[in-house]
């Protein structure tokens, strides 16, 4: 078979971008990881008006930078994948996107009295901490153990607001409003904030059968927390024991694949037809 050199080049750069299993591919993720921290960082530091004062243009300068060093990347990746649409509609391309969007809209926005929608677009730059969850390995596990236990969780919550609906009415009409309980929407507000163990103290019962109710749904807040976090840890204790690889589709960038898997999960592209193609080619 012809070696082709163009389509090799492409095929590493995808290995390198969006895979973790090569020196290459290890080395490109942490250091896109520091350079995430620090355009947060950088970001944070920015809204301290002390800070900004003094170091306005520094920052801004830093800004654009990481500006332009994420804009190569997200291209190098669209380019590099094959299907570029699917990727770009992804969940990560599309805070790829919202991560260098808002520094080139800001200079739409030029005028003193558009500074409040700069600030708001400037302040969307933190979605770029979001690119860090495809880098840690733990991310793809605690991700499967949520949507698997997206039904339970569902069922769960809606049990709970059922819950504070009822207690919310009940403290509603033993308290009334000369206590503050001035309607049932507050009520529950007051019923959620004490089953979540909150309790910001702003309403409370004063009656003695509004305390002891108070007190029942006190003790039950303990237990309920808890529920969600053995419906969580049983689906991570499942989805570690069927643990992944780190390689990705060449076609639609899709992750998560089985060790064992040979086509991809979303598009049934073969996963090693390229990796063999090369290796015959040379």
């Amino acid at each position: 078979m012809k070696f082709d050199k163009k389509k090799f080049n492409k095929d590493t750069v995808r290995i390198v971008i969006f895979e973790a299993h090569t020196p290459a591919g290890r080395a490109f993720d942490v250091g896109l990881i520091v350079a995430i921290l620090a355009s947060v960082t950088a970001v944070l530091l920015d809204s301290v008006e002390s800070i900004h004062l003094v170091y306005s243009r520094w920052l801004y300068g830093i800004e654009w930078f990481f500006t332009i060093i994420f804009t190569i990347e997200y291209g190098l990746r669209l380019w590099c994948i094959n299907n570029t649409r699917l990727y770009a509609r992804s969940f990560f391309g599309v805070v790829d996107l919202l991560g260098i969007l808002p520094t080139y809209v800001s200079l739409i926005f030029a005028g003193t009295q558009y500074l409040l929608v700069i600030r708001i677009l400037r302040v969307l730059r933190v979605f770029r901490i979001l690119r860090m969850v495809r880098y840690v390995s733990e991310a793809d596990l605690l991700s499967e153990a949520l949507v698997a236990s997206r039904r339970k969780i569902v069922v769960f919550i809606a049990a709970v607001a059922a819950l504070v609906v009822v207690f919310g009415s009940l403290m509603y009409l033993i308290e009334g409003a000369e206590h503050g309980f001035t309607s049932i929407p507050k009520s529950i507000y007051w019923a959620v904030s004490t089953m979540t163990t909150v309790g910001f103290g702003d309403i409370a019962p004063q009656t003695a059968l509004g305390q002891a109710l108070a007190s029942v749904i006190m003790i039950m807040g303990y237990g309920i927390i808890a529920v969600p976090t053995g419906i969580v840890t049983l689906e991570l204790n499942e989805a570690n024991r069927r643990r992944t690889n780190t390689r990705t589709c060449p076609e639609c960038s899709a992750e998560g694949h089985a060790r064992e898997a040979t086509y991809c999960w979303r598009c049934g592209a073969h996963l090693y037809r390229k990796v063999a193609d090369q290796a015959e080619s040379d």
